[in-house]
Order: structure tokens, then sequence, then C-alpha cells
């Protein structure tokens, strides 16, 4: 089979490999679709904290079932051959305080396709039976992107806004996109900052943000002070992953208010102590995401609450990624979320 592995920052090269075989309670999968992740990004420019080269990428996954052993078939359930499924791509070790807290997102030991072990833009990939979440009604074409918004469901949940609470996302990415539906889902009112219009308008018209903020033009911290009264934000979530931006989220949040760290950057992030106590700001970090969150993106996604329309603005091949990858980095490109269809 085909395989596409990043070899180091910036190189892409193709190899043939063998079909994998299952073992345990494996099943084998045929990927149909890899979403492009910002993680994937800041490996190909090396600048990804948990990342070691070289490895096939892709965790954003669409994958049908081709195969499901007699050893697997207790783990696998109702699933059956030919079903088009979601990846939970984090592999668990299920023993650890993490996990037997059922905080399996940040295993101690925890195995990222694509990140800590071979990803997704390969012809076929073995996963544990239970790692293949139905994607029910949701189209074929949009199975991809569920671990994405999945991303941002887990940061909303994280914060735990309530109905009526207002939260300012920095960053209108395909991470911060997910937070924003993950917010709206809950009723809350948002605010998005952003430097790239495109984004912007696709936050409020599609994703129903209440109000954006071009910081290239716009003074976020004057703005939001006179949208509050003074009062700032009870909720800042941070999908940037710049360490410049994130230190900024202390300069918005309430007293009282908490804020949540969704993207990652591999820089240090430093803060004045007297403003954390001051305010008694919550922070936090989010990590990956839960089963429970890809569900509730599987059902806002069937509902039409969650809408994917235009988030997908470039497709490409595998044979064609290679050439294309660099692009999409590119604010000029107006990328938003690449899919590559394997």
């Amino acid at each position: 089979m085909k395989a596409l592995e990043m070899t180091k920052p910036g190189e892409f090269t193709f190899r043939e490999l063998p079909v994998p075989r299952p073992v345990n309670d494996e099943i084998l999968c045929k990927v149909l679709s890899v979403g492009i992740c910002g993680s994937d990004i800041h490996a190909f420019e090396g600048k990804q904290p948990f990342f070691s080269y070289p490895r096939i990428v892709g965790h954003e996954l669409a994958v049908q079932i081709a195969e499901i052993p007699s050893a697997a078939k207790s783990s696998a359930g109702n699933l059956k051959e030919g079903d088009i499924v979601s990846v939970l791509p984090y592999l668990s070790c299920g023993k650890c305080i993490a996990c037997r807290a059922g905080r399996t997102n940040c295993c101690t030991s925890l195995k990222v396709l694509g990140v800590h072990i071979d990803g997704g833009m390969r012809e076929y990939i073995c996963i544990p039976a239970s790692y293949a979440v139905p994607a029910g009604r949701v189209k074929q074409s949009c199975i991809a992107l569920v671990e994405c918004f999945s991303i941002g469901f887990h940061g909303v949940r994280r914060a735990n806004p309530r109905k009526g609470d207002t939260a300012l996302v920095v960053g209108a990415g395909p991470i911060g996109i997910g937070v924003i539906h993950g917010l709206k889902e809950r009723g809350v009112n948002v605010i998005a900052i952003d430097v790239n219009y495109r984004r912007l308008a696709y936050a409020r018209e599609t994703a129903k943000a209440d109000y954006v903020i071009n910081a290239l033009c716009e003074d976020p911290v004057k703005i939001l002070d006179e949208m509050t009264g003074g009062e700032k934000a009870p909720f800042v979530m941070d999908a940037t992953g710049n360490a410049k931006q994130m230190m900024k989220a202390f300069d918005y949040v309430s007293a009282g208010g908490t804020i949540v760290y969704v993207g990652l950057v591999q820089d240090e992030i430093s803060f004045r102590d007297p403003v954390l106590h001051a305010k008694e700001i919550t922070l936090m970090g989010s990590r990956n995401a839960a089963r429970e969150d890809f569900t509730n993106v599987i059902a806002g996604m069937e509902s039409g609450r969650v809408n994917t329309d235009g988030f997908i603005t470039h497709t490409s091949s595998l044979d064609d990624t290679p050439a294309n990858f660099a692009s999409w980095i590119k604010p000029e490109t107006g990328c938003i979320k690449a899919v590559i269809s394997i």
C-alpha cells in the first residue's frame, strides 16, 4: 500500500508498505479521507512539541471497516464490515491515574495517531475496535471533521459555561470554529477575535458568533470593555497556539473568570502573578477530546446545529499532498480546513 511519511520538517516522502494485519482486538480499516490539523502544520514547521520524525501523520480520519477478525468482534459491538466511521485517535493505557479518573485524553502514556505513532496518510490502518466511533447520519464528506470539532467541544466542556454567559474565543481557525460551535450548543454569547477577515466572516456567518473583532484594525481590549461595561469576558478560550496571544488572555478575562488554553504551543507562557490572584483566575489546559465530545459533535452535525458548510476550503489527493501542503499554511490562500482523499 502507499503511505505518505513526513521525514523531517518541510519534507514528505512516499513509501510502499505492506497492508497491516490486525492483532488482538484490532480491526482493519480502509482510510477514506484525512483532515489536516494545526498539529500537522506545526509538525511540518518543526514546532510540534509531542512529535518525532519520521512519521505518517493524520489523525482526523474517516475510515471504512474492511475486516473485523473474530478476536475483535466483542470489542466491535454493533460495528460491521463496510461501516464508515470516525476514529478516536488517542490510544490510552487504561491503567494510569488519568485513565482511572476517566480522563483518557490525557493518559500519562498517551499515543496519538499521527503524532506519537503512525497515523492515517496511507491506504489502510489498524485500530483497536473500541476506538471506532459510529458516525450516524453524518455525511461521509464530513466524518473526517468530527475529531477537529471535538477538540473545541472538549475545551468548552472543560470551561463549563452556562446559557447566557459570554465567552471570548481567540483564534477563528478550525479549532476556534469548533469552540464557537461548542459554545453555541450551550447557548453562550460568543465574541471571536482573529486577524484573518475570511475566518472572521466564517465565524460570524456560519458558526454564528455574536460579534467578531479584527485585531489588525481594532483594539480588542477597548472593544471588549465597551461591550461589557469594563467587566471583560467571564470565559476566554484561546485557540491560537501562539504564545504572545495566549498571554494576552489575562487582559481579556474578567474577575473570577476562566481561561482555557485549547491551542498548543512549544514556547513558555508567562503571566504576572498579581493579575492571576487579583482576579482569582482559573487557568485550564485542554488536551485532545473524549468519546463524549465525539458523540456530542456527531449529534450536532446530524441535527444541522453544527454547520459544516464551507468549512472544507481545500482538497487534495494523497499524491498531490506534498506539492499542496505548504500553501495551506499561507493566510492568503484562505484555508480553513484542507482534507485529503486517500
